[in-house]
């Protein structure tokens, strides 16, 4: 009788879980193309104020690197309105906060504000957009702010070019082929027009999601957002280029000297499909099983079984045109590279050829049921992800409904797709190595 009211209360306890997960919003468009998406959650007095623009390092020229991260920093040099500095003034002393982020494929600034700061935020927002002021001092202080930030997070990194340098060799026309933060040399050559032109190009209201969420007063919110963004006028509709990397059927090899290490790593590098695909979702879960963790099939053996490597791993580096799935080891000992490549082989062989047990099928459901739950567990995961789901995937309710692919994906679909996608031929060793000669290595 105890075990069947526990059952119970765990039944009860995983609907309302469920039921709170699900995620209400409400989407339309103003006449200048800006699409807006409203989300009220009354459980805080805090509010979210976001906008994501569809411009990343992918859109740029390739003698032009980095401008779309270079603007992630400039856009918040000041406008017409917000005097130069002032910006994280205003913000902090009216208890908010704010950042941005930049990837290949979309940039995003948002601001938390207590809810009573709501038009403000929306203001600023739209002043960003609207009245931003790019000048040769903005440029020129965000140009030091940024090499200082590819000094301390790429070139004196431990292993912080690897990123850079599977890209490098995994894509030959798609713009994924080069980093986020891009190429000093092509922003120290770059002149002022030239970021007006791209400012004037991708940060139009066409090219943009506003997303508002937390404790709303919905009627009121609408007003504001008109008031505030609805005289920007429409951007020229944006010409997107498309490009198609061909299918990789024969093995590449490349190698990287690194200053900053004494241990070499080895990379296995797979090109896998866009994000927005079934069969990127299961290859979420093909690394989860792989490496996730020190119960991981990898983990187990490699590192703790055989003690043949101080660190393994995998991760889908998921984006809106192509993957990259990513193996690495760090090998150990009189073990070598070569030794874990022959090991992962045979794991991933294995999966290519037997079905994972039912047991851990489940496990990894669970683990993304979980993932599913935290990702939506605050106002701020919550805006980010109903903007990147309308910007990036075409479907704000996945928000809701991408948890049922997961829950949906069979042994056999792991087994398949690990067999369609993880073979030899079809991907890149790179020997990510220490530099025999340190001098001849600095960037």
């Amino acid at each position: 009788m105890k075990k069947t009211i526990m059952a119970l209360g765990a039944a009860l306890m995983l609907t309302g879980v469920s039921s709170a997960q699900k995620v209400a919003f409400e989407e339309f468009d103003l006449d200048n193309g800006m699409h807006v998406i409203l989300h009220n959650d009354p459980s805080a007095p805090v509010v979210i104020t976001s906008v994501m623009y569809h411009v990343g390092s992918k859109d740029e020229n390739p003698d032009r690197t980095g401008f779309a991260h270079f603007f992630e920093h400039l856009l918040f040099e000041g406008t017409q309105n917000i005097k130069r500095g002032e910006w994280f003034k205003i913000v902090t002393s009216n208890g908010g906060t704010n950042n941005a982020n930049t990837s290949d494929d979309r940039t995003y600034y948002f601001e938390v504000f207590p809810s009573n700061n709501l038009e403000l935020g929306l203001w600023m927002e739209s002043e960003r957009l609207m009245h931003p002021v790019i000048n040769k001092i903005g440029v020129d202080t965000q140009n030091e702010v940024v090499k200082e930030e590819k000094r301390l997070r790429v070139d004196n990194q431990p292993y912080g070019n690897l990123i850079a340098q599977v890209k490098k060799n995994m894509f030959t026309v798609h713009p994924y082929r080069w980093t986020t933060i891009g190429s000093m040399d092509h922003l120290d050559a770059a002149t002022l027009e030239e970021f007006q032109a791209f400012n004037k190009k991708f940060y139009v209201p066409n090219n943009a999601v506003l997303v508002v969420a937390g404790q709303l007063d919905i009627p009121q919110t609408k007003n504001w957002i008109k008031k505030y963004f609805g005289a920007i006028p429409r951007g020229a509709d944006i010409k997107r280029n498309t490009y198609t990397e061909e299918p990789i059927t024969q093995p590449r090899k490349a190698t990287y000297e690194d200053p900053n290490i004494q241990k070499e790593m080895v990379v296995a590098t797979y090109r896998t499909p866009s994000m927005k695909t079934r069969e990127a979702r299961v290859l979420d879960m093909v690394s989860s099983y792989l490496s996730d963790g020190k119960s991981s099939k990898l983990y187990k053996k490699i590192v703790d079984d055989k003690k043949m490597a101080l660190q393994i791993g995998a991760f889908n580096y998921s984006q809106e045109d192509y993957g990259m799935y990513i193996l690495y080891g760090m090998p150990q000992g009189k073990f070598t590279s070569a030794d874990l490549i022959s090991e992962i082989d045979a794991e991933i062989v294995k999966l290519q050829n037997e079905l994972i047990s039912e047991t851990d099928l489940q496990k990894l459901k669970n683990k993304f049921e979980n993932n599913y739950v935290n990702s939506n567990a605050t106002v701020e995961g919550v805006a980010e992800n109903l903007a990147s789901y309308y910007m990036l995937y075409g479907d704000v309710n996945l928000i809701n409904t991408e948890i049922e692919i997961f829950r949906s994906v069979t042994r056999e679909e792991i087994r398949d797709i690990a067999k369609k996608y993880l073979n030899p031929n079809q991907r890149l060793i790179l020997d990510y190595v220490p530099a025999k000669d340190k001098a001849e290595n600095k960037q």
